[in-house]
């Protein structure tokens, strides 16, 4: 069962995801959010990795529709997302993979490592419009050195996904988690 903060995050998350603002997901807005990813210049200029991000997006459509549309209706709600959180922490792989493309199309030099401006553009990305993130990098750089490499960034889009902590810098990689109003409320 989801606690109050991954309530919290994921309802950022699915607010980011639906494209139309019907209050459900479906197919077409995973197609949306691959078409959005699909604009960064690495992945416009790179057809393989440009497939390889529609692959990935539409393949998690396939995964929360086949285990969260209970009701068979083509639409996965926010409830419904919410009663497969438990099983995330099993999906590892399918994370890790999702996580290496996203990393190959935010590194536009293809130097290997995230830098605050590759990762201001994911955060633009992720919420489909330009995003405040001030403080965020400071949060999300592990070792501080500038830039996120591929094993920050697999631990970091592991625990944005999997983390019930509200203290694990990840949950802030895809921009801010402004704290939960009930969450605030009850500490």
């Amino acid at each position: 069962m989801a606690s109050e903060f991954q309530r919290h995050k994921l309802t950022s998350m699915f607010h980011a995801f639906d494209t139309d603002r019907n209050g459900y997901l479906d197919q077409q807005d995973f197609r949306a959010l691959a078409d959005r990813w699909k604009q960064l210049p690495r992945v416009a200029a790179e057809p393989e990795l440009a497939a390889r991000v529609e692959r990935v997006m539409l393949g998690w459509w396939d995964t929360l529709y086949a285990a969260a549309d209970t009701n068979g209706d083509g639409l996965v709600d926010m409830d419904e997302i919410l009663a497969v959180v438990d099983r995330l922490p099993e999906m590892r792989p399918a994370v890790a993979e999702t996580s290496d493309t996203i990393f190959d199309a935010i590194d536009e030099n293809g130097d290997g490592r995230i830098s605050r401006e590759e990762h201001r553009r994911l955060v633009d990305v992720w919420n489909g419009q330009p995003t405040d993130t001030t403080g965020v990098f400071e949060l999300v750089d592990l070792d501080g050195d500038g830039f996120l490499s591929r094993e920050e960034f697999t631990e970091l889009w592991a625990q944005f996904w999997i983390s019930a902590d509200p203290a694990d810098p990840g949950n802030h990689l895809c921009g801010a988690l402004a704290p939960a109003a009930d969450s605030a409320a009850g500490a």
